[in-house]
């Protein structure tokens, strides 16, 4: 079962596409994070998902939130299908353990052996303030995403 809203995100420590480790902590006090769970790199359906979340960057950014996708891909599959995609936003490689923190946030799929498309908006403080998870297969819209960071973290006033 899913990690409810209103409670706090566990930590993880994990590499991104480019080796680096990338802490949820680190993020606590500075800005909310957008935690997005995918099943595999390169498939089709997480591809048109990543595809929309790339050429919606400004709605993360409006809203001061970093976007961080998931998966038990390894970095180098992450590394090569962001070069190729231009996915300009991090990448993390819940490889090894295999699933572990996807299993902490309760969405990982034993008998599929990877996540399902799950998302958290997590705040400043590490709260779990959002959420949602599609039926398999299903990509989730980029108005989900909208409507989680709008009811959550209104965009500043320009």
């Amino acid at each position: 079962m899913a990690l409810e809203n209103d409670t706090q995100a566990p930590d993880f420590d994990l590499p991104n596409q480019y080796g680096e480790h990338v802490r949820l902590s680190d993020f606590r006090g500075k800005r909310p994070v957008a935690l997005v769970f995918f099943p595999l790199a390169f498939s089709s359906n997480c591809t048109g998902e990543l595809c929309a979340l790339r050429d919606n960057l400004a709605l993360f950014k409006q809203h001061g939130v970093e976007l961080l996708g998931i998966s038990v891909d390894s970095k180098a599959s992450l590394r090569s299908w962001a070069e190729q995609e231009g996915y300009d936003f991090t990448l993390l490689a819940d490889f090894w353990p295999h699933g572990q923190v996807a299993k902490e946030y309760g969405v990982f799929l034993e008998h599929k052996g990877f996540a399902n498309r799950a998302t958290f908006v997590i705040d400043a403080h590490g709260i779990i303030r959002a959420s949602f998870i599609t039926a398999p297969g299903e990509p989730r819209s980029i108005a989900d995403y909208r409507a989680a960071l709008d009811e959550v973290l209104p965009a500043p006033v320009a």
